[in-house]
């Protein structure tokens, strides 16, 4: 019989390994392992090693023909890396959601919500939000997906701390780690560009890294807006030097670890961007071992869309 630790979990917190526990009801799950429901989860955590890895069905190939939708997949990354342009692709193309705890900010920043106020301060600062905050956003998506019938996920920008990776553990199958040159990604940030009218994302930086090191010349070519966009572009207000700073400095100090916490778990795939979509997305889906039979496997679909992403 398994030992089990006892890792104590906030009641906070419940909801949301409830919430994610529910993803499991439809989700392939090997025999060979424990079901999910053996574990009490009301006020302690298991030891990871005793739960469910939860992987896609056998049977071959990246096609989304005769695939069973049980991808729940972790998309980590510094601010600015692309987490949500590739998982928003890879959703599209595996057939589950893609979760980006940015957008659910961004909505409970755009409500009238108590919390809004404080958020504004905190994400203008370049902080990191509070664990509190994101695990009642999540909790309340994934019970909302699981409602829906959704049977899997891609989280982009969660979990963001080790305490928040232990409490997902369970019902996490892969963790892609994507990497950039700082110098590339702190261009990518402070490039951005948001169509105030229609709500389009562009980038006007025009990265063009020599090559040095041993390390190949990266290029990323900018995301110009169509001319109706041109006099519209905004810059959002956390996108300055500063802020964009000390964001990837908070970055490296809270969430370096949970890469590491991976590592350790044999879940973490490391992606070291090579450029742009036209460059990284075909590499991106042969580490994945996927094809995209919509066209999208070489990136040509798209070879505008470079520093962006």
């Amino acid at each position: 019989m398994a030992i089990v630790r006892q890792l104590r979990i906030p009641s906070k917190t419940t909801s949301l390994v409830a919430a994610a526990r529910s993803y499991s009801s439809s989700c392939y799950v090997p025999s060979s392992r424990a079901d999910l429901s053996n574990h009490d989860f009301s006020g302690a955590g298991a030891d990871p090693r005793t739960l469910p890895n939860f992987r896609r069905e056998a049977g071959g190939g990246g096609s989304r023909a005769g695939r069973s939708n049980t991808y729940q997949w972790v998309f980590l990354g510094c601010p600015g890396v692309g987490k949500g342009t590739y998982a928003s692709r890879l959703s599209s193309l595996i057939g589950v959601p893609h979760i980006s705890t940015g957008d659910l900010l961004r909505d409970e920043l755009g409500s009238s919500g108590s919390t809004s106020s404080q958020l504004s301060k905190i994400v203008n600062q370049g902080k990191l939000v509070p664990d509190e905050v994101i695990i009642d956003l999540m909790s309340k998506r994934l019970a909302a997906g699981q409602l829906k019938g959704e049977t899997g996920f891609i989280l982009d920008g969660f979990p963001r701390t080790v305490r928040q990776a232990e409490i997902l553990e369970g019902v996490t199958d892969m963790v892609v780690n994507l990497t950039l040159h700082e110098e590339a990604l702190l261009a990518k940030c402070l490039g951005r560009r948001i169509c105030s009218e229609c709500g389009g994302n562009f980038n006007v930086a025009c990265i063009d890294i020599k090559p040095e090191n041993g390390q190949p010349r990266m290029y990323m070519a900018p995301l110009l807006p169509p001319p109706q966009c041109t006099s519209k572009l905004i810059t959002r207000s956390d996108d300055t030097e500063g802020v964009v700073k000390e964001r990837l400095r908070v970055y490296n100090e809270m969430t370096k670890p949970v890469e590491e916490f991976y590592r350790r778990c044999g879940k973490l795939l490391e992606f070291d961007l090579p450029g742009g979509i036209p460059e990284s997305w075909p590499k991106l889906l042969k580490a994945l071992n996927l094809q995209d039979h919509d066209g999208h496997h070489d990136g040509h679909h798209d070879s505008r869309r470079s520093a962006a992403a």
